[in-house]
């Protein structure tokens, strides 16, 4: 019975710290979501924690399993999970929701570095379809990759700086 103690206390802490908080949901007294960026950030994602009976003694279940990751790679969603483990290792025996849903906040670029970012261009790569690969947290445009007929027509069109000529987008007036 001091388990389910234990998690009546974590419960009613996790409520009011996240009260108001628009990330976070309550799907059960025993299972809890929290959005990790902003809505319309494409490297947001969802962790699920839910605690089994014998919690917090033994480890939560965390999934990612959510639609909202269904962007995103397994790969990276197995190495979220990973790290997330070795929170759960370091907090047995305490409550660690809370731990969890910071730690994943605090390393939310990290844990997304290589998680491509969708794009409406159509280039392809290995883990998904219309997803360019992006450098690991570098800030700079990426620029559109292009195939050569797509290049040879576009150097046909501008001059040496890759500049389109003068008028190029005018109508052409009828004498």
């Amino acid at each position: 019975m001091a388990a389910n103690e234990d998690q009546e206390m974590e419960l009613e802490a996790l409520r009011s710290i996240y009260e108001g908080d628009v990330c976070f949901r309550e799907l059960s007294p025993v299972s809890f979501q929290y959005r990790i960026g902003e809505s319309g950030d494409p490297k947001a994602f969802l962790i699920e924690v839910s605690w089994p009976e014998t919690y917090p003694q033994t480890a939560p279940i965390i999934s990612m399993d959510a639609f909202f990751n269904n962007t995103i790679s397994s790969a990276i969603k197995q190495s979220i999970l990973d790290k997330l483990m070795v929170e759960v290792e370091a907090n047995l025996g305490t409550a660690m929701t809370y731990t969890l849903f910071e730690y994943a906040k605090d390393n939310k670029e990290v844990f997304m570095e290589n998680q491509p970012v969708n794009t409406v261009t159509s280039a392809s790569n290995s883990i998904s379809i219309g997803t360019p690969d992006v450098p690991p947290s570098k800030k700079k445009e990426k620029k559109e990759q292009l195939s050569k007929t797509q290049k040879r027509k576009l150097a046909d069109k501008t001059d040496n700086k890759g500049e389109l000529p003068r008028g190029w987008n005018w109508v052409d007036v009828i004498k």
